[in-house]
């Protein structure tokens, strides 16, 4: 349980500071590449789930 507070605690700290460091203009740059870089990471992982998906139901089928 005392983990899980400091994830929480750890998430909202982050929040703020990127919250107040998007002021500038060069930290919204780099924030926003930051973000860019993590969609294409995701969207390289939801493909790779997909792939395999379809390689383990080569009938189409769909997990029930």
């Amino acid at each position: 349980m005392k983990q899980l507070f400091f994830v929480a605690v750890g998430v909202v700290i982050g929040f703020v500071a990127a919250q107040r460091v998007s002021r500038t203009p060069s930290a919204a740059h780099l924030l926003a590449q930051v973000d860019a870089g993590a969609k294409a990471f995701r969207g390289a992982v939801v493909d790779g789930y997909r792939s395999r998906g379809a390689e383990l139901r080569p009938n189409g089928q769909t997990p029930t």
